[in-house]
């Protein structure tokens, strides 16, 4: 049964979940299965995710040169977020893990769906290598494409030799992504100061390096191949700027200053809520809510703006919009393929058709504001509504709609980002309303605009569709396929967000499988007086992160459980292949039945445990055709003559998914000491998995997990530590025995094939 916990956040836990909120929920999702919601929590206040969201800055032009062939090269200081080009480049690292700086605001702002394409590549392909570059999907921001290409990391105080040999790996990933301009046609690419930053590059160096190279690759191009109308080079913090626009003027020819291409001014704080103007299409927007403004007919197929969004959304948002309750001047629908939550139809009579035509408009901006505050939406774009086929004037539709927000702002206490969209080329659309915003600006400063005191739901309640409600307490809302599972996760977050003092400490012998790419990413994170320390003790590997900042230890905690799952997600779909190949088939169906407690299944496990002090909370039957046949041919390949013994492991929580999915591996429940080999364990009896696999006396857990499989032990010797494989059976040493033992209760066979999973046992002390 689902499952839902609320855990409240306040001093150093909201500081932590601010600075890393989204790989967070990943971890909880990967670990546990729980779906993790974050409300009250302003994660702009981050300084490295500080693009993800919202422009910070007003984009700027600050250079612009022409290049042999036509080519424009321009610097830029803006929001690489939201820059309106073909493609932009992103600053990876080989394993296109975006955990950090420009690449985690960019998967941010762009959604699940670049990570997720990130990991096929890598599980396909292998990481790539220092200067290569490779073109994938743009998920939900505003450019076609990314262009991820991995520049070189140098050490915190590179020599100048060190940089000297860095130069050509520079070069060389500046060369990957113009070839990939070229291939895949694109017209502009927005590209930051690969390897400066995190990976240490000298400014100067770095800026020269980049000019130099782009000039010469033009210089030497063979015409006719494609060649893209603009190069920019964007960056967001003035240093930087500064130095491309010094490279420019240096090595580029008759380079000019003139001219600001806006594509967005600066937000206007309004009490409240943070008015901005920007140029995009709105079906391509990012924010809790998207306004549509439609027919009287709920006709999406009906006007420019209801067109692009049904396109983007597909079919079923015209089905539902037909069926739909409407509330004031709104009509709410599904998102479907939209990257919003909830998008709202509104509906407005063309200026010519009625006297108050005005005045409706206001009203539908007002009622999708107060909605959107009435669900606790913390962000909402709006399309110019009315300069299309309902005949207002640009001037008159930027007027109303920022009378609406300015209203609504200085009645409400909730925060909220209100997104003005104007469609990239509408250039008089757009000044009419940055004349709005200016004018807005002013009222603003004057000491008569502010928000309403004393607020409160009840002030409020005659608003149309507004029902009251408080600003959201900054929480986490774990939603858990169990109560069990929600319980286990919020112990894990526990221990973490409110942890006062010491190191992070992570078990895991998914550790052993970091290689060279994990450590280079380690070393990242050691900075400001971190210290990450990896250990292997009685077959059990961990890592210690230590500082003398706790909010430090856990975030950077945190993100090496990232890198875990990350590996754990790499290693079942690797053993999920060689599954899939093994058997010729194209899936691998598994599933998890609850047992009812009042069936014989359930009865006869209760009491076994309950002798042991243990309570059965919940039993999964484990149901895996592919495991099952596995197991078959093992025990023919054995050529076992004995049945299986039933036996059980104890496993930590995290866990218990991948042993229904792939079967059991050595990684997942090392014993507390490896007396009999470095395999797999298992007991016979409850009390003998106790021993095996201790419980902490402190008691920190409260659940306990076991898996009750069928074991092909065969022929069986004596085990010892340090085995890696059985012992010969005679002196042929390819013939060895089937497993080794610990005594009559304790078995460790080599090979996960040998268990076939058939229970998970879900218990409670006491």
């Amino acid at each position: 049964m689902a499952s839902k916990l609320d855990i409240p956040l306040y001093g150093p836990s909201l500081n932590i979940v601010r600075r890393c909120g989204p790989p967070l929920s990943g971890v909880l999702e990967t670990k546990f299965g729980c779906v993790a919601t974050i409300d009250g929590v302003d994660f702009e206040r981050d300084p490295r995710a500080a693009q993800q969201r919202r422009p910070t800055i007003d984009p700027e032009k600050r250079f612009a040169a022409t290049l042999r062939g036509g080519v424009q090269v321009s610097v830029w200081r803006a929001d690489l977020t939201n820059v309106l080009a073909d493609a932009v480049v992103n600053a990876a690292n080989e394993v296109l893990q975006h955990c950090g700086g420009l690449a985690q605001a960019l998967s941010t702002a762009g959604g699940p769906q670049i990570q997720r394409e990130s990991d096929d590549f890598v599980a396909k392909y292998g990481p790539l290598k220092t200067g290569d570059a490779v073109v994938l999907g743009a998920g939900s921001l505003p450019c076609k494409k990314i262009i991820h290409a991995v520049g070189p990391c140098l050490s915190r105080y590179p020599l100048t030799s060190d940089v000297s040999r860095a130069e050509r790996l520079l070069e060389k990933v500046i060369i990957s992504i113009l070839d990939k301009v070229e291939k895949n046609q694109l017209q502009s690419v927005a590209i930051p100061a690969i390897s400066s930053g995190l990976f240490h590059y000298p400014l100067p160096e770095c800026a020269t390096t980049i000019v130099t190279t782009v000039k010469r690759y033009y210089e030497k191009a063979h015409f006719p191949a494609h060649l893209p109308k603009e190069i920019l080079l964007v960056n967001n913090d003035e240093p930087t700027v500064t130095e491309m626009e010094r490279a420019c003027r240096q090595i580029l020819p008759n380079g000019n200053s003139s001219g600001k291409a806006k594509t967005s001014v600066a937000p206007v704080q309004l009490g409240n809520v943070l008015l901005t103007l920007k140029r995009g299409k709105i079906e391509e927007q990012q924010a809790d809510v998207i306004v549509n403004t439609t027919s009287y007919q709920r006709d999406l197929r009906v006007g420019e703006i209801s067109k692009a969004l049904l396109e983007k959304a597909g079919g079923q948002m015209q089905e539902e919009i037909k069926k739909a309750p409407q509330k004031g001047h709104v009509i709410t629908t599904k998102p479907y393929k939209l990257h919003c939550k909830e998008v709202f139809h509104t509906f407005c009579p063309s200026a010519a058709e009625q006297r108050n035509s005005s005045e409706i408009l206001f009203r539908s901006v007002s009622d999708c504001l107060w909605q959107a505050a009435a669900n606790y939406h913390k962000s909402i774009a709006f399309p110019a509504i009315g300069t299309g086929a309902l005949g207002f004037s640009k001037k008159d539709s930027a007027q109303i709609m920022s009378k609406a927000v300015a209203d609504f702002a200085q009645n409400i206490a909730t925060k909220m980002d209100v997104h003005f969209v104007i469609f990239p080329s509408d250039n008089d659309t757009f000044k009419a309303f940055e004349e709005q915003m200016g004018s807005l600006k002013q009222k603003a400063s004057h000491p008569g605009f502010t928000q309403a005191a004393g607020w409160s739901p009840s002030a409020v309640e005659h608003r149309e569709g507004f029902h009251g409600g408080s600003v959201p307490t900054p929480q986490i809302s774990l939603n858990g396929p169990s109560n069990e599972v929600t319980r286990e996760a919020d112990r894990w977050l526990s221990s973490l967000l409110f942890k006062f003092s010491g190191p992070v400490i992570i078990y895991n012998n998914f550790i052993q499988h970091f290689g060279e790419q994990e450590h280079l990413q380690l070393s990242r994170l050691i900075k400001g007086g971190l210290s990450i320390e990896e250990f292997f003790e009685n077959g059990r590997a961990g890592l210690t992160v230590s500082g003398e900042s706790v909010e430090d230890v856990v975030v950077t905690g945190l993100q090496v459980e990232a890198m875990l799952c990350h590996i754990q997600k790499e290693f079942a779909r690797e053993e999920e292949g060689a599954m899939l190949q093994a058997m010729m088939t194209k899936n691998l169906p598994y599933e998890r039945k609850t047992v009812d407690n009042s069936s014989p299944e359930f009865s006869k496990k209760l009491s076994t445990f309950k002798k042991n002090g243990l309570q059965i909370l919940k039993v999964d039957k484990v149901e895996n055709i592919t495991l099952e046949k596995l197991f078959d041919q093992k025990k023919h390949q054995l050529c076992c003559t004995t049945s299986p013994r039933r036996m059980l492991q104890r496993i930590p929580a995290h866990f218990c998914e991948m042993v229904s999915h792939i079967g059991f591996h050595a990684e997942y429940a090392p014993p507390d000491e490896p007396l009999y080999g470095e395999g797999i364990y298992f007991a016979s009896k409850v009390k003998k998995a106790l021993e095996v696999w201790k419980v902490p006396k402190e008691g920190k857990e409260e659940y306990l997990y076991f898996v009750e499989a069928e074991v092909l032990t065969g022929s069986s010797a004596p085990g010892t530590a340090g085995l890696i494989l059985p012992p010969a059976l005679g002196t042929d040493p390819l013939t060895m025995y089937n497993s080794v033992s610990g005594g009559p209760d304790v078995s460790v066979v080599f090979s996960g094939y040998q268990a076939l999973p058939t229970y998970i046992i879900t218990c409670k002390m006491g």
